[in-house]
């Protein structure tokens, strides 16, 4: 992958992200869950793009 896809895509996650905020009508807890679950998924994602973290399709949970 490289940086500018990955710029692009954090640009274009934050954008949705925004939207959502804005112009869905949603109670200040749901956007409050919602902001930390797209928070830590995209961290994730970022660190498994670097190598930083092995790819989560390879965790098996027994």
């Amino acid at each position: 992958m490289t940086l500018i896809s990955l710029v692009v895509t954090l640009v274009v996650v934050g954008v949705i992200l925004w939207l959502v905020n804005n112009y869905i009508p949603m109670d200040g807890n749901i956007k409050k869950i919602l902001n930390v679950v797209v928070v830590l998924v995209v961290v994730l994602w970022v660190l498994t793009a670097f190598g930083l973290l092995s790819p989560i399709a390879g965790i098996r949970i027994r």
